[in-house]
């Protein structure tokens, strides 16, 4: 499976018979080592480093952690590597250790980080977030309890409406239209900043029960307006920001949204939704659906397994005729491979595997029978020399 043109980036024909949306540039046998150029920026491979709350941060800010933690994985040959959910506004973060984008001072510690992944060859990319009900907990390690007064530490929480997410989390205050509109004004202001910042790929959360998933979903989203009820009115806060967001950032720069494709719930958000839910995203422009699931409430009973999501990114990409990144307990370079080689997904997004092996995208290349592209650093160390 040695492919000459797999690192020349060059333009050439789609694969004949693949279903998805693989258009424009690619090679001609498409697999996890792969280029693909989405709108103007080429991945050099299938390989995205998912993102992942380190609860590192401080007043929003990121540090010398942050570099080291996502610069090692573009060190270690991955195509994207996503800077973790970072809030749009200072509500908007999980745990006082989040990053955030929420001021212009927020800018320069992330184009620190975006410059050097870019240095090494991969693509940075960040994802928005505002985690609305789910806000406002302590760090996990400290046992990841909602603070609920400012004496522990918290901070007021927005929602759909007025349900907490689990028995002791703080109780939201359901946001108004006013509200709802700042929101949607914070993911525009978060976005100009990222591309200040000099990120190439930006990602909208609406995933894992945070708040544009709260919106989507009818176990968390009760209101009676126009953004509650019908899956049209459920689906307006996403769209609204989507739609915004594509016209902030330029047209050579891709747009992922990132979605649970259900709750694991009976009644609540599902693949069926999620599928219209991408046509739409497609329809505005958002170039990828980073398929995840659950989030929404603490008892929902997922069968995690191997690729558990993965059947979730491939109905996406058929049903709605879009580029799909799959993600979860994938651990192994073939079972990565065979989810690209094998159509159902276009990406794949490597989360706790990354942080047990930096490395992970060097020794899957070395894995699928290719020469592994060794920063020059270490390669004149780790080459054989020839005799």
């Amino acid at each position: 499976m040695t492919h000459p043109l797999k690192n020349q980036f060059l333009p050439v024909t789609t694969q004949a018979g693949r279903t998805g949306a693989d258009h424009d540039r690619e090679v001609p046998e498409i697999d996890l080592l792969s280029p693909l150029t989405i709108r103007g920026v080429t991945f050099r491979n299938r390989i995205a480093v998912s993102p992942m709350c380190q609860y590192s941060g401080q007043d929003g800010f990121a540090n010398d952690w942050h570099l080291v933690h996502l610069g090692s994985r573009a060190v270690g040959g991955a195509a994207l590597v996503v800077v973790e959910a970072t809030a749009v506004t200072s509500e908007g973060r999980i745990t006082p250790g989040d990053l955030g984008i929420w001021n212009d001072e927020h800018i320069e510690p992330l184009a620190r980080i975006a410059r050097f992944v870019h240095s090494q060859g991969a693509v940075a990319g960040i994802q928005l977030a505002h985690a609305g009900r789910k806000a406002s907990c302590d760090l996990p390690w400290k046992g990841g309890a909602g603070l609920k007064t400012t004496e522990q530490g918290g901070w007021p929480v927005v929602a759909p409406s007025l349900a907490p997410f689990a028995e002791g989390s703080p109780v939201p205050v359901p946001l108004d239209e006013a509200g709802i509109d700042g929101v949607i004004d914070a993911f525009a202001s978060g976005a100009r900043r990222a591309l200040t910042a000099g990120f190439k790929v930006i990602e909208i959360h609406a995933a894992h029960g945070y708040l544009l998933h709260e919106f989507l979903s009818p176990i968390s989203n009760h209101r009676n307006d126009r953004y509650g009820g019908s899956l049209e009115n459920r689906m307006r806060l996403l769209l609204r920001i989507a739609e915004r967001l594509r016209a902030e950032i330029p047209p050579e720069l891709p747009l992922f949204v990132r979605i649970s494709a259900t709750d694991w719930v009976e009644g609540g958000w599902d693949i069926e939704q999620s599928v219209e839910l991408a046509r739409r995203l497609k329809a505005l422009g958002v170039d990828l659906i980073d398929v995840s699931s659950g989030g929404t409430v603490p008892y929902a009973r997922i069968p995690v397994a191997k690729g558990y999501q993965v059947p979730f990114a491939r109905r996406i990409r058929e049903g709605a005729d879009i580029r799909t990144g799959a993600v979860g307990l994938i651990t192994e370079p073939q079972h990565a491979d065979e989810i690209v080689t094998g159509g159902d997904a276009n990406l794949v997004f490597i989360a706790r595997e990354m942080l047990r092996e930096p490395y992970w995208a060097l020794k899957a290349q070395q894995a699928l029978g290719e020469e592994p592209l060794w920063p020059t650093q270490y390669g004149y160390a780790l080459k054989r020399r020839a005799k």
